[in-house]
């Protein structure tokens, strides 16, 4: 039977309703499926969102906001019969502030694109993250996305200057502030940044940009247990002032990447743990006597055992391939839960010894591998060789524990449809209202990415 609504969208909407097409929008990288969507809205003006956000609110018609479907939470699953609407085509870098170093671009400009086109003009964009060649700038403000260089830049949040949004009753509020003081009240597009579509739709964003850096430095270092890794960090957050990234990873981790993604395993998988770290800044021997003065310290006063000092870029690409390779092994771990986990770094040794017992008990035939953004307390443990009976509990056990070290469920991913069920282990039931009733006031009949965060 035919949808007469569909009959109601202006041709300039670039609707799909072919359900072969339609199977590429429904889901995301969690793979999880809620629904099927009735069509696909592919705007490509601010006008043409608010035209079909105000159609969709006249009919009570449920929308999910697509961005690049990288995400692990479930966010971009639609529901049955949903609208979906997708911003790929809302993709262009509208302006490159080279004086004020700010860009304003549309929600869909892939993150990757927009750094290499800052890159061109002397500037520099610093949000990176696994999935930079298909994530969107829209989802990344959504989702306050974090990534590997939170340490030295912050999450997105700290890097958008303005937002415009479509309200859910189409209304578009704009935002586009770029001036990094804006002390005028309440600060709205924080209502924005992080509710996952809930609020309104993001259509266009002014993010903060820095001046390139000259060079960078890395270093893979080898550690003999977990407990070098606080100490190490204390250390070159000190002598290192443009420590941009501090990235651990477990040895299973390290020796499975390197296998796929067919680099040679670091150190022939000798040490338990092993820390990528990063620093950018000016290209002068300064820079560079004091990187080398720092490797030559912990070497000799034993905060490391070994490290390999890339040559190259290429060389160091190949030591950040195996960081990044987690996305490579999730189709030989399935099922599995990609856990993204927030703990206080002073206990994340005890927390990581507790909840590895506690899978090992339970679940003896898991798979478990490690790695995380430890600079910022981020953890990532992905439990894998589950049966899909096991899922829940699984989580249940991973949150319940979280939960017990005052950690967040979510560090990085967003809440989505996934961890929904879970909130309650990172908000209590006050914070929960608050939320509901932010929520409620702006998308009072739930049109916009219903079932994310709070029922």
């Amino acid at each position: 039977m035919s949808d007469p609504f569909i009959a109601r969208l202006p041709a300039e909407l670039n609707v799909l309703t072919d359900p072969v097409l339609l199977a590429r929008y429904g889901s995301d990288a969690s793979g999880l499926r809620a629904g099927a969507p009735s069509l696909v809205a592919r705007p490509a003006t601010v006008e043409q969102v608010a035209e079909l956000v105000a159609l969709c609110a006249q009919e009570k018609r449920h929308i999910t906001i697509v961005g690049g479907g990288s995400g692990l939470a479930g966010g971009a699953a639609p529901g049955e019969g949903d609208v979906v609407l997708s911003l790929e085509l809302l993709n262009r870098i509208e302006d490159i502030d080279e004086a004020g170093g700010t860009a304003l671009v549309q929600a869909g400009v892939v993150l990757e694109t927009l750094c290499a086109a800052v890159e061109e003009k002397g500037w520099y964009f610093p949000l990176d993250l696994g999935a930079r060649g298909s994530c969107q700038i829209g989802g990344n403000v959504a989702t306050n996305a974090g990534g590997n260089r939170v340490l030295r830049y912050g999450t997105t949040r700290q890097l958008v200057l303005g937002l415009e949004v479509v309200l859910p009753d189409g209304t578009v509020m704009t935002m586009l502030d770029r001036t990094l003081k804006n002390n005028t009240g309440l600060d709205l597009k924080q209502l924005f940044i992080g509710t996952e579509g809930t609020m309104g739709i993001i259509t266009r964003v002014v993010v903060r940009l820095f001046p390139r850096p000259q060079t960078r430095r890395s270093a893979l270092v080898g550690l003999a247990s977990f407990a070098q890794v606080a100490p190490l960090l204390k250390a070159a957050r000190s002598a290192l002032p443009e420590l941009s990234s501090f990235e651990v990873m477990w040895a299973d981790y390290v020796a499975q990447a390197a296998n796929v993604t067919g680099r040679v395993v670091p150190f022939d998988g000798k040490w338990p743990q092993a820390v990528l770290l990063e620093t950018e800044g000016a290209d002068t021997p300064m820079f560079h006597a004091a990187f080398d003065a720092f490797l030559e310290s912990v070497l000799e006063n034993g905060a490391v055992q070994d490290a390999i000092v890339p040559q190259s870029m290429e060389q160091a690409a190949d030591l950040w391939a195996i960081r990044d390779g987690i996305g490579e092994l999730f189709n030989s771990l399935r099922p599995f839960v990609a856990f993204d986990i927030g703990i206080p770094l002073k206990d994340m040794g005890a927390f990581i010894e507790q909840v590895m017992a506690e899978i090992n008990r339970r679940w003896p035939q898991a798979g478990n591998l490690l790695f995380g953004h430890l600079g910022d307390g981020n953890l990532h443990l992905t439990t894998g060789h589950l049966q899909e009976a096991d899922i829940i509990p699984v989580e249940e056990a991973v949150y319940a524990l979280t939960s017990r070290f005052n950690g967040s469920i979510s560090a990085e991913h967003g809440i989505g449809r996934l961890k929904k069920p879970f909130l309650h282990y990172s908000r209590d039931e006050t914070q929960q209202q608050v939320m509901r009733r932010i929520r409620d006031a702006l998308n009072p009949q739930g049109v916009l990415n219903a079932a994310r965060i709070l029922d």
